[in-house]
């Protein structure tokens, strides 16, 4: 399975990009690069001037791909989430228990990827900068048009299927997408404490511990109901 998602081109909302980055060479540096000049520099610091600079481009050049570096954002938080969607049809493909299939879920959403490696995107990369920087992706004035406009549709396919698995599970529990956004957002909050704001948490980086929290956190919620 795994050699079949490495070759695996993911398609996010055309609305996110001006033209398709994966229709030319320098398409595919533009989002290559950009994932990793974003998390080394941060949204704040990143502008396409620099971008345009590693990769020997012009400003206008990038600007024929992407309206801005928020909509670049988006496009990357997208390609991750719809990332995650194929790791978790593809390693429950074989799970009959729900059970089981809740577990792989809730790894995808804390731990990040199960599938590491594709042709096209390095997720392990993309996963940091997810953790780091995605939430400015959303936190905006804008946030409304763009939901209209479909583009966060990656995420809510992604934490739908999961919900579904809740509900299979316990189908009188009021608030399978509650919770599994919660976990969602939160788990990425925890993985970004635990780098920056240790005094936050009691869970390091790689440590196992983040897990057994969420899981716990899982498991309890649907079981009282």
């Amino acid at each position: 399975m795994e050699n079949i998602l490495k070759t695996y081109k993911i398609e996010v909302n055309s609305n996110l990009y001006l033209k398709d980055p994966y229709s030319s060479s320098l398409g595919e540096s533009i989002v290559i690069e950009g994932t990793n000049l974003i998390q080394e520099l941060g949204m704040e610091n990143f502008t396409f001037k620099k971008l345009a600079t590693k990769i020997g481009s012009t400003e206008a050049a990038i600007y024929r791909y992407f309206e801005n570096k928020h909509k670049l954002l988006l496009y990357l938080n997208a390609w991750y989430w719809a990332w995650m969607e194929h790791n978790l049809v593809f390693a429950t493909a074989n799970l009959k228990d729900p059970h089981e299939r809740l577990v792989v879920g809730i790894k995808l959403m804390v731990d990040g990827p199960i599938f590491k490696k594709n042709d096209y995107l390095d997720p392990v990369k993309l996963r940091k900068l997810v953790v780091n920087e995605s939430l400015k992706g959303y936190l905006t004035k804008a946030v409304d048009n763009e939901h209209e406009s479909g583009i966060f549709a990656q995420v809510y396919k992604f934490g739908d299927r999961i919900s579904q698995i809740i509900r299979e599970i316990n189908p009188k529990y009021s608030y399978p997408k509650t919770l599994v956004s919660t976990v969602m957002e939160s788990s990425l909050l925890q993985s970004f404490n635990s780098q920056h704001l240790p005094g936050m948490t009691e869970c390091s980086y790689d440590s196992t511990n983040r897990y057994t929290f969420f899981h716990q956190l899982v498991i309890n919620a649907i079981s009282n109901e």
